[in-house]
């Protein structure tokens, strides 16, 4: 009788039923705008992901552009719905669900350091924690305990305390800011690596695109780079290799090595081959028995002269960097057959070759592979 009582003065105060309809509206508003929020994200993250996978396989050329336009839109979008989903938890933060979004914009105001799972462009600050080592946070971020050490210059490896900041960089190596006079290759020589390296670290721009041109204070991450004449707290991560002979025969199933020389990129995820390096400028030999369904250089720049070779097995090969091509698309080759010379066309420095292996699509090591 109490309910029949109170809908009967609802019904009988009309302001009353209208302010009852606008706060299951707003109840309403709230969860849809939580669920679409959501889901959108999700789906964002997604798409991302798929699409800097391919930047990463097209070297790279176009990843810092499209991954500062991606965050503009974002923040965008993000402006444009502050007002709605501010509105509808003003009005609606104790009905409902509302503690939900509550308590994300408090944990999201949670300070406390993390280390994110999307590529890192750039040096990042961390705060020493009780418990924590130069090795453990080496490891955490991927990086060598040298990479920390220089960065911050570090006397000993037991010179850190809780609550120092730490500065860590995006990969294992140096970073550089660019002086007077200093080009690419200055550099790469002074920390003991290939300009390739440095070419190859997708978020280091360039005044000059073509030539790689420095400009006077920017910033170079240098992959793998050394800092000149000091002995390192971990050598074991900055060993080189040298490959073996190529054309060496091997076993049904497994690709004998496209060339000789030294390994001077090895497979990263911001580099999915590895780069064979030989002053000499040798032959290249297919890895494997197959058909060539590209040979030359058809776009202008990026890969250059290249020649890519399907297997009939899963498996695609590519050998980018020639300075000549000796086969043509459709041909047939057996394992060991002259393709093409090392060289240095395309986004280059220096003589070499980039060697990937595709399996089912998809870019895996080639030293899996490669016997």
């Amino acid at each position: 009788m109490e309910r029949i009582s109170v809908f009967k003065r609802l019904r009988s105060n009309p302001l009353t039923v209208w302010w009852w309809e606008i706060r299951v509206y707003l109840k309403f508003l709230k969860k849809y705008f939580s669920d679409k929020i959501l889901r959108s994200l999700e789906g964002f993250e997604a798409g991302k992901g798929v699409v800097v996978e391919g930047l990463v396989a097209k070297r790279g050329r176009y990843m810092r552009p499209f991954l500062h336009t991606g965050m503009v839109g974002l923040f965008l979008v993000g402006m444009l719905l502050a007002p709605v989903i501010t509105n509808v938890v003003g009005e609606e933060e104790s009905v409902g669900q509302g503690g939900v979004i509550l308590g994300m914009t408090m944990n999201m105001m949670d300070t406390t350091t993390s280390v994110s799972i999307k590529p890192r462009d750039g040096v990042v600050t961390y705060i020493v924690s009780e418990g924590d080592t130069v090795s453990s946070i080496a490891n955490k971020f991927d990086v060598s305990i040298d990479t920390i050490r220089w960065q911050n210059d570090l006397t000993s490896i037991d010179a850190i305390k809780p609550g120092q900041k730490l500065e860590v960089p995006p990969v294992t190596g140096m970073v550089h800011k660019v002086k007077r006079g200093e080009t690419i290759y200055s550099v790469a020589k002074k920390y003991d690596v290939t300009a390739q390296q440095i070419v190859n670290w997708p978020f280091n721009s360039y005044a000059d695109d073509e030539k790689f041109g420095l400009a006077v204070g920017q910033i170079l991450i240098v992959p793998d780079g050394v800092r000149p004449a000091v002995k390192l707290w971990d050598p074991k991560k900055y060993v080189a290799s040298t490959t073996p002979n190529a054309g060496v025969v091997s076993a049904t199933g497994q690709f004998v090595w496209p060339a000789g020389g030294n390994i001077s990129q090895r497979y990263v995820w911001y580099h999915k081959a590895i780069d064979i390096a030989n002053k000499a400028a040798p032959v290249i030999l297919a890895a494997d028995s197959g058909k060539v369904t590209m040979a030359g250089w058809p776009d202008g720049f990026g890969y250059g002269n290249r020649v890519m070779i399907d297997h009939g097995n899963g498996f695609v090969t590519l050998y980018a960097h020639l300075s000549s091509v000796s086969v043509g698309a459709g041909q047939t080759v057996n394992r060991g057959d002259v393709i093409g010379r090392m060289g240095s066309t395309g986004r280059s420095t220096g003589i070499h070759l980039h060697f990937e292996v595709r399996k089912g699509g998809v870019l895996v090591d080639p030293l899996g592979y490669l016997r």
